[in-house]
């Protein structure tokens, strides 16, 4: 009995990949590397480290609030451009004005 379905997947022919590409360098160790096997090694330092990941992971107060950080941070950012630039009017006067 044949069948009317097209053959299996066809292998290529078998390609010799060059030197570098079969054995490659090994890759150079990073000072963060060496920061790396020293942190953990000590096992303080490495208690120290998971205890800061475990901080970084908590839900922040601006990731619950996103509202009001959005409106306390676009008023300290008026607040800040305005006395930069009444800051810089100041100067300027100063400079024009001649005196010391």
């Amino acid at each position: 009995m044949t069948s009317d379905r097209p053959p299996g997947h066809e292998h290529r022919a078998r390609v010799d990949l060059p030197q570098w590409m079969r054995q490659p360098t090994p890759t150079r160790r990073s000072p963060a590397r060496y920061v790396d096997d020293l942190i953990e090694g000590w096992p303080a330092l490495r208690t120290a480290r998971r205890a800061v990941w475990h901080w970084r992971g908590r839900t922040r107060w601006s990731e619950s609030h996103p509202n009001i950080v959005a409106v306390l941070s676009f008023v300290v950012a008026a607040v800040l451009g305005a006395a930069l630039v009444t800051g810089a009017y100041y100067l300027l006067a100063l400079a024009t004005s001649g005196e010391n």
